[in-house]
């Protein structure tokens, strides 16, 4: 697996040389275990907060991404490319191992959210700075520390801790680590950095089948196995009556009125999602209404606007889901005698928005993954559902099923309380390179590295 030529810039790397050949004769399990244990604490801590002082705010990743290509340069990849997606936004790509083994993909994204909460909240504290990268109680604070630059450290440290055990992967491993993932900068987060990865480093995929057997998308999801995720698509509703002064309501066409039966058919329908049958990892399908607005003046309101989520379950029809939104917004205002506009502001996979995905507990992959989460925590491996959606169905969409898998907890993400507890990133990592080493094989290095 290699990047289409003329894509990006190359990096020299610090790979060194291989024995070549099939890995007859290596004990995969036991350099697995000792991948797990290579794995360098105190250099992943400093790692993971070199990463955080970085600022990489989405329309912004460019030093970030700078500093990844030099330190997956400084590993164990054979190849690593700097690509714009945009001016000033590279994704940054790898390539190692051989072709004796089962590929991987490890995937994240360089952006973060805007820090200006952070600020806020924090002014005048030790934790005032959203890029200090603070040690305190045992976390790191700092924006992106969870989403996701731990995720990101922890796939280079695993490579890492392999070449000091003396060996590679055996079968092919690409990281993918793109802008424009984030929502809420003008402009941006609408997945350019992964559309755009998809064919820089797999070029005409589907030709021999798909480009890779296996992903894990370093987002946060607390060590756990993500392996479903929703799926979701926001529209934004404007309803157009007619305006007119307050005595004479009558000459009018009052656009909050239809605003309030669209409210409640829209909410209607959010319950009757509810009632339509329970996923086991993620639960209910819903409508939530985030933000409404009419009037203003003293007169009969001529417009209201509204703007919704939609939670779309595995299984479920995206169209589908948003072609309900767009009948009930149009029998609402043949109702009212109201012009309906409906916008899908967000669309990542699909026109609409973002797709669900799946996999089953019983994949390989996840199969492996599990067992080398229990092998480096002694504790069995948790199976759950991603709270969010994000990039992993574009490799779906090549055939490449995949989890995501990383230390962090979502939940203070997005928020002044973004931290990473230092344990986990630990534990997590170990069991990441244990996993690259059972899921890939391995290869020996000509030379153990000092």
């Amino acid at each position: 697996m290699s990047a289409r030529a003329g894509v990006g810039t190359a990096v020299k790397t610090a790979a060194g040389g291989i024995v070549t050949g099939d890995a007859a004769g290596i004990d995969i399990a036991a350099v697995a275990e000792e991948a797990a244990a290579a794995v360098d604490g105190e250099a992943l801590v400093e790692l993971v907060r070199g990463a955080v002082r970085i600022p990489s705010v989405t329309g912004s990743e460019a030093d970030f991404a700078a500093w990844v290509g030099e330190q997956l340069a400084d590993g164990c990849w054979d190849e690593v490319r700097c690509a714009e997606v945009a001016p000033g936004r590279p994704n940054v790509y790898g390539f190692a191992g051989g072709a004796g083994g089962r590929s991987l993909v490890l995937a994240g994204h360089l952006d973060t959210v805007s820090v200006d909460d952070w600020q806020r909240h924090w002014q005048g504290s030790d934790r005032a700075d959203p890029f200090g990268a603070h040690v305190i109680d045992g976390d790191i604070w700092g924006r992106g520390v969870a989403d996701q630059k731990a995720g990101i450290c922890a796939g280079i440290e695993a490579l890492r801790a392999l070449r000091r055990t003396g060996h590679r992967p055996g079968g092919a491993v690409t990281a993918l680590f793109v802008c424009d993932e984030e929502s809420g900068q003008p402009d941006s987060g609408v997945s350019a950095g992964m559309r755009a990865a998809l064919g820089d480093a797999f070029g005409e995929a589907g030709e021999d089948g798909p480009p890779a057997d296996f992903a894990v998308y370093t987002e946060p999801t607390t060590s756990a196995i993500y392996t479903a995720q929703m799926g979701f698509l926001i529209a934004d509703v404007a309803l157009e009556g007619r305006s007119a002064y307050f005595g004479t309501p009558e000459l009018g066409v009052d656009a909050l009125r239809a605003g309030h039966a669209l409210l409640s058919d829209l909410w209607r329908h959010s319950a009757e999602l509810g009632a339509g049958g329970r996923h086991e990892l993620l639960g209910d399908a819903f409508l939530l209404v985030t933000s409404v607005s009419a009037g203003g003046n003293i007169a009969v309101p001529g417009r209201f606007d509204l703007s919704l989520i939609r939670k779309v379950l595995p299984g479920e029809d995206l169209t589908g889901a948003a072609a309900a939104i767009e009948q009930i917004c149009e029998q609402v205002a043949e109702r009212h005698a109201v012009a309906a506009e409906v916008v899908f502001s967000a669309p990542r996979d699909h026109a609409v928005g973002g797709t669900p995905d799946e996999i089953s507990a019983s994949h390989p992959g996840v199969l492996e993954l599990s067992r080398s989460i229990k092998s480096t925590t002694g504790n069995p491996a948790r199976i759950e559902g991603a709270p969010y959606w994000s990039e992993k169905p574009f490799l779906r969409s090549l055939g490449i099923p995949g989890v995501y898998f990383a230390p962090g907890d979502i939940s203070c993400c997005h928020t002044p309380f973004e931290r990473l507890e230092i344990d986990e990133l630990i534990s997590a990592t170990r069991s990441l390179a244990h996993f690259v080493a059972s899921w890939c094989g391995v290869q020996k290095l000509q030379t153990t590295p000092g």
